[in-house]
């Protein structure tokens, strides 16, 4: 059984449209949350609120994103996380706005991994123009490989797992690279993504869940379950000798490949880039990759396709098996805590699929957990 998400799939504005909503982020204030919305009929997505149950849309205007309401006249927007970031795909480029001053680290995080990436291996956006809070990119032809791995997408299988053998053999090739001075110096100047701020990062997102429905006693069961997950998910980050640290992209997921007409594949995104195992990277792209399975997204053939590619990398770069699930289970659990409906059931059914092939009385407490809940 899932939870009762106070978040609906679809909600209504004042003037009677339905928006669907399409991603979903707690507010600190119990029962308030920030919407991504779309309907059919308007481009682009918009920002609304949902504050103890009632729906209103964000203004063009936005609070915390001044310059969003100028930007958005050039072009359409594709991704709009409330107060924090939006997107805005226009003719030839992509445009990225931020809180004031919010830009400046995500243009120095393009310029290192500039340094980072080896030529041959991924083609990456040019910034076109910045300021304190807009950074313009150039734009990359071609589809991600989530599109590609979309149902009815059109491309045949052969095409599919081409493009991912030209990932895996470009995401090697980096990650065998080798630095110079420079580049060894930016490595080190990155942010760390150590397996204590992974664990952190879990209980952040375990402790808002339970901020957001301490108060409803039918959800106690779900709570439990939430917290004896991450503790056993915790402990498997903790426990055991981390990999060696390497460049990480920090937020990888198919949407993020864009399968190029070149010998390249592209590859865009680098706000997160930090100093990782490399097991969290692909265990982070796997985990994407199974939750469009499971929402039937893609074809159980065209998801082992890609599932066989990210192994294969993992066991190239030497990825120690029990590093690559820790953070694949500390992935589940944060898309457990998601508020979005559905989201709840979905991700513990996978996370006790991955620790059922373990044992300890961590996992025997989170399985009857779950058996409670069915």
């Amino acid at each position: 059984m899932d939870w009762p998400s106070p978040v609906p799939l679809s909600a209504d504005d004042e003037a009677g449209t339905t928006w669907q909503v399409r991603r979903a982020w707690p507010v600190p204030t119990p029962g308030d949350y920030a919407l991504e919305v779309l309907t059919p009929g308007e481009p682009g997505v918009r920002g609304a609120r949902l504050r103890q149950g009632r729906f209103n849309l964000i203004p063009p205007d936005a609070p915390k994103l001044p310059a969003l309401r100028a930007e958005a006249q050039k072009g359409e927007v594709i991704s709009y996380r409330p107060y924090r970031q939006a997107v805005v795909r226009a003719t030839d480029r992509y445009i990225k706005v931020f809180q004031p001053l919010r830009a400046v680290v995500p243009a120095e995080r393009c310029a290192q991994v500039d340094i980072l990436l080896d030529p041959g291996t991924f083609t990456t956006p040019r910034i076109l123009s910045r300021s304190s809070d807009v950074i313009v990119f150039s734009s990359i032809p071609g589809l991600t490989l989530s599109e590609l791995g979309r149902n009815g997408a059109g491309v045949s299988d052969e095409m599919f797992a081409g493009e991912w053998e030209k990932w895996s053999r470009a995401w090697i090739a980096q990650q065998h690279g080798r630095y110079g001075r420079v580049g060894q110096s930016v490595v080190e100047s990155l942010p760390l993504r150590s397996p204590e701020v992974e664990s952190a990062n879990v209980w952040r997102r375990v402790n808002g869940w339970l901020l957001h429905n301490e108060n409803v006693p039918e959800l106690a069961p779900q709570g439990n379950a939430l917290r004896a997950a991450a503790e056993h998910v915790s402990i498997n980050l903790l426990r055991t000798a981390p990999d060696p640290l390497v460049w990480a992209h920090g937020d990888l997921h198919a949407k993020q490949i864009i399968a190029t007409d070149g010998p390249s594949p592209g590859l865009l995104d680098f706000d997160s880039t930090a100093r990782a195992e490399a097991a969290r990277d692909l265990a982070g792209l796997d985990v994407h990759l199974e939750l469009d399975l499971r929402q039937g997204q893609m074809t159980p053939a065209r998801y082992l396709t890609a599932h066989t590619q990210v192994l294969a990398v993992a066991e190239e770069l030497q990825v120690t098996p029990g590093r690559f699930h820790a953070y694949a289970d500390a992935l589940w659990l944060r898309v457990a805590s998601s508020p979005l409906p559905g989201r709840f059931s979905l991700a513990m059914a996978a996370l006790e699929d991955s620790l059922l092939r373990s044992s300890g009385p961590a996992v025997m407490s989170l399985t009857s957990h779950n058996r409670h809940l069915a």
